[in-house]
């Protein structure tokens, strides 16, 4: 048995309710699954609720958006087990109002292009905190403008470099948000390093103590990635977390939950540092 310690819902940008995250993951027979949305808890109790009726334990978690300020680069942090994410509420609102000024500036250049209605792409983002790019995607999916979520029109609307209705986000600085995590009694994971070119800022938290631990298994790793890790993680004494990153239809991948985990051993170490406040206990 293993954990999947990575999954987004409804909450953020996924497409499935937290009760289906949990759902599928006690079918997969996963030992335990994380709820880790964007910059927000809002998943997490519906999520508990589902692990106590399935008879699955649930690890409360968030994944908080930020850049490293050397490099410039988005960089990800996995908040787990957090005893008071109530600390975190300003951090999250004012990153999630960010996202969401910037959904609607980008819907706004969408509408501009498509002969689509506003109530059409909110309705899709209906139960989350934000409005994302996914959501906008989806309605030009059901309106026959596109055939997937991330392809040439993504691409098209939403490239950072020249996209026609792109529009930036600003996001807290990574050290600022791994302090926030550590004062709010939680632990802090860099997830998927990889993905952001991120192993010189790694290679930093881990040497001076300020990262609790390391997505070492991710489905975007590249080729090498989880050597490297493995080998940070064990030299500096961190938490080594997988997960499957899920996003249900708003992927790239088809990646059911439970496709890449954490295994149990290191679910355990990750639940005795957090003192056993992980979420449910079933």
């Amino acid at each position: 048995m293993s954990a999947d310690l990575h999954c987004h819902t409804r909450a953020s940008d996924g497409s499935d309710t937290a009760d289906e995250v949990v759902r599928m993951a006690k079918l997969r027979g996963l030992s335990a699954v994380a709820v880790t949305d964007h910059d927000t808890f809002a998943g997490v109790n519906e999520a508990v609720r589902s692990g106590e009726k399935y008879g699955i334990r649930v690890i409360a978690g968030a994944e908080i958006s930020s850049v490293d300020a050397a490099t410039g680069r988005k960089a990800h942090v996995l908040c787990y087990a957090c005893e008071n994410p109530g600390s975190l509420e300003d951090l999250c609102r004012t990153t999630c109002e960010a996202r969401r000024r910037a959904g609607e500036a980008m819907l706004e250049k969408v509408l501009a292009l498509y002969p689509l209605s506003a109530d059409m792409v909110l309705r899709r983002a209906q139960g989350s905190v934000s409005l994302y790019k996914q959501h906008i995607m989806h309605a030009l999916i059901d309106a026959g403008y596109a055939n997937e979520i991330f392809g040439t029109v993504f691409h098209e609307l939403f490239s950072p470099k020249g996209g026609k209705a792109y529009v930036r986000v600003e996001y807290p600085e990574v050290h600022d948000v791994i302090e926030r995590i550590h004062r709010a009694g939680g632990l802090a994971v860099l997830a998927h390093p990889g993905e952001y070119d991120s192993y010189t800022l790694l290679g930093s938290l881990a040497a001076s103590g300020l990262i609790d631990g390391v997505e070492v298994w991710h489905p975007r790793n590249r080729e090498g990635d989880e050597s490297v890790f493995l080998q940070v993680a064990r030299e500096h004494g961190l938490l080594m977390t997988g997960g499957t990153d899920f996003h249900g239809m708003y992927t790239k991948i088809p990646r059911p939950v439970g496709t890449c985990t954490t295994p149990d051993r290191q679910l355990e170490l990750l639940c005795a540092k957090a003192g056993g406040k992980t979420g449910n206990e079933s």
